[in-house]
């Protein structure tokens, strides 16, 4: 793959159109298919504008140019002679795979076909394909445009060449690729669950209101936002849908469950900023409840948490999830966390952390809180 790959991509939402805007910006001639008229008109006119103001912002200069490297098409066979499709439409496996069977009737035995799928397995993906080695994973994270992360994620077919080349592409993107295994949630969405649901289990037994569990992770944590907010900003059709994904890809354990508080706001149509509503209240006019500022509470609340982000790190590299490097890349800046969390690991100790999970653990006997042995082995070999 390099600068003449033909680039298509299948669904026009806001991450397609994102792809396809970076695709379309790093030189390559990209098709944008959608079988809904009315979103794929949508795209192109939100295409055009974005182009426009990141031009008129001095971001690019050649807004018009790059335009005429879209092709916008409703029909599948349009996407024939295009050397890369990366698919990018409902988090619904058997959707998915019908998709990729039916591009291996329509394209070249050498096109690569990619999904970028959040949570869902890429082997079962590859699996509906007569020719799996093709296939692979690259997740990009929303907004596709200003997030620099890509995972790329290999299928148990994939073949092993295809790695480098997806890398390398990526990084002529100007993305930052990190390689995964084929793992329920990959690396960012495993890992980052426990920032959503701790702090859901927290609010829910009354430790504390939604406000005051914000208000100890980005002033006491550095996060740049707080969980709830954060959930709210995703949208919790997309946010309580990887975290039931991942608690069910990983055989229900415990440490992925979700949560009733989230469902219920699902149920409501509460999904957050979009709809006006989620965690908190984004009427015109409402106003937002206001943190308890204990140090001492929101240090707790923290650590908490922050125990538990660290712990599905190491228990990551522990299972060779991915490489060191790569885990902390992939925090970093797929989330935004202030640091890596072996880093952090390390800074704040493996035994202070290794004593908080085994005190929650002590606490509730569930195995929600059970410690990798990794973290165990640090801790008795005094290592990092």
């Amino acid at each position: 793959m390099d600068q003449d790959t033909i680039v298509g991509v299948i669904g026009s939402g806001a991450m397609g159109a994102g792809i396809a805007q970076v695709a379309a910006v790093a030189g390559h001639k990209v098709v944008l298919y959608d079988n809904n008229n009315a979103a794929l008109d949508n795209a192109k006119t939100g295409l055009s504008n974005t182009l426009q103001k990141l031009q008129e912002k001095g971001k690019l200069k050649n807004a018009e140019e790059i335009l005429t490297r879209f092709t916008f098409a409703n029909e599948l066979n349009t996407l024939a002679h295009c050397t890369l499709i990366i698919e990018a439409i409902v988090e619904k496996l058997e959707v998915k795979k019908a998709v990729f069977a039916e591009l291996e009737k329509i394209v070249s035995d050498t096109c690569v076909l990619a999904s970028n799928t959040s949570s869902l397995s890429i082997t079962s993906i590859a699996a509906a394909c007569n020719k799996p080695g093709r296939v692979l994973g690259l997740h990009f994270f929303n907004p596709a445009p200003l997030m620099a992360l890509v995972e790329v994620i290999p299928a148990v077919q994939t073949d092993d060449t295809l790695i480098p080349v997806a890398k390398q592409l990526m990084q002529q993107w100007g993305k930052t690729p990190v390689v995964a295994k084929d793992t329920p949630g990959f690396i960012v969405n495993r890992i980052a669950r426990p920032f959503y649901g701790e702090a859901i289990r927290i609010y829910e037994e009354g430790i504390a209101d939604m406000a005051t569990i914000d208000w100890a992770m980005t002033e006491i944590g550095g996060f740049r936002m707080g969980p709830f907010a954060l959930m709210d900003f995703i949208g919790h059709d997309v946010n309580y849908v990887v975290t039931e994904t991942v608690f069910q890809s990983f055989f229900y354990d415990p440490r992925y469950k979700p949560s009733f508080a989230q469902k219920r706001l699902l149920e409501a149509g509460w999904l957050g900023k979009k709809s006006g509503r989620g965690f908190y209240n984004y009427a015109e006019g409402s106003s937002m409840p206001q943190a308890n500022k204990d140090e001492t509470l929101g240090t707790n609340i923290f650590e908490r948490i922050l125990a538990m982000l660290i712990n599905e790190a190491v228990e990551a590299l522990h299972l060779n999830i991915a490489s060191h490097e790569d885990l902390e890349t992939a925090m970093t800046k797929g989330v935004n966390y202030p640091k890596g969390l072996l880093k952090w690991c390390d800074e704040w100790g493996a035994d202070k952390c290794l004593e908080k999970l085994d005190g929650l653990y002590h606490a509730y006997h569930e195995d929600r809180y059970r410690a990798s042995v990794l973290l165990r082995m640090i801790v008795a070999s005094r290592r990092s």
